[in-house]
C-alpha cells in the first residue's frame, strides 16, 4: 500500500518542521498558485498518514478522551482528528472542533453546500458514490455518533479513526469495520480541498461552527 503503519522520527520533530515548511509553500504560491497547492496537497497527504498518524495507532480511545500526547493517555474520536490535523498545522481550536457533531466538524474544513451527504446506503452503494466522485485522497467523514479520516486509495476505502469498537486508534477496512455502520454520512475532502490546502499555507484559522 506504501503507506507506513510503524511511528518513525521524533513527534515533536515532525510538527516542527511541518510548520516551518509552510514559509516554502507560501514563496512557491506566490510564484506558481496552482503548483503550491497541488504541492501542498501531496505533502499533507504523505505527512498526515505516513508520519503524523503512525504515533497515534494504538492509543486507548476513550468517550472524554483528549491527549494532546500519541500513545500518552486517551484520545476520543473527535479528539483524534482534531488533534492529528492541528499536529499537521491546520490553524484550529482542536477542543472547540472535537465538542461539536460531526456535521458541523465537516462545515469547519468545507463549506456546507460542497459537502457530500448520504443516507440509507449500503456500503456497496457508498463505495460506488464515492469512486465516482472523490479521487484518491484523505477525508473526513461524520456518521451518526462517530467521526474519522476515510483514506481513498485504489477505489479501496479505509477508515482511520479512534475506535469505540477496539477500544484503540486503527486502520482498517471500511467494509469490514463495525464501527463504519451509520445511517448518514457526512464527507469533507481534506487532501484534495484547494482552498483548505491554501488556509493551511497563509495560517489562517478555521472558523468551527456550533450546533
Amino acid at each position: 500500500m506504501n503507506i507506513n503503519f510503524k511511528a518513525k522520527g521524533d513527534y515533536k520533530t515532525i510538527i516542527s518542521k511541518i510548520k516551518n515548511t509552510k514559509t516554502y509553500f507560501k514563496t512557491l504560491y506566490s510564484n506558481n498558485k496552482n503548483k503550491a497547492i497541488d504541492s501542498a496537497s501531496k505533502y499533507l497527504h504523505y505527512k498526515l498518514i505516513n508520519d503524523i498518524i503512525p504515533h497515534w495507532y494504538d492509543t486507548s480511545w476513550d468517550f472524554n478522551g483528549h491527549t494532546n500526547v500519541p500513545n500518552d493517555g486517551l484520545i476520543a474520536c473527535g479528539y483524534f482528528v482534531s488533534t492529528t490535523l492541528k499536529h499537521l498545522g491546520f490553524n484550529l481550536n482542536r477542543y472547540k472542533m472535537a465538542q461539536q457533531a460531526g456535521l458541523y466538524e465537516a462545515i469547519a474544513l468545507q463549506p456546507k453546500n460542497k459537502l457530500k451527504t448520504y443516507s440509507n446506503k449500503t456500503f456497496s452503494e457508498l463505495k460506488e458514490k464515492l469512486n465516482a466522485i472523490y479521487t484518491d485522497g484523505i477525508y473526513f467523514v461524520g456518521l451518526d455518533n462517530h467521526v474519522g479520516y476515510v483514506l481513498i486509495k485504489d477505489k479501496d476505502i479505509y477508515f482511520i479513526h479512534s475506535s469505540y469498537c477496539d477500544n484503540k486508534v486503527v486502520i482498517e477496512l471500511a467494509e469490514t469495520s463495525p464501527c463504519f455502520r451509520s445511517n448518514l454520512y457526512v464527507f469533507a475532502e481534506i487532501t484534495t480541498n484547494d482552498d483548505l490546502i491554501k488556509k493551511w499555507i497563509f495560517n489562517e484559522a478555521l472558523v468551527i461552527p456550533t450546533s
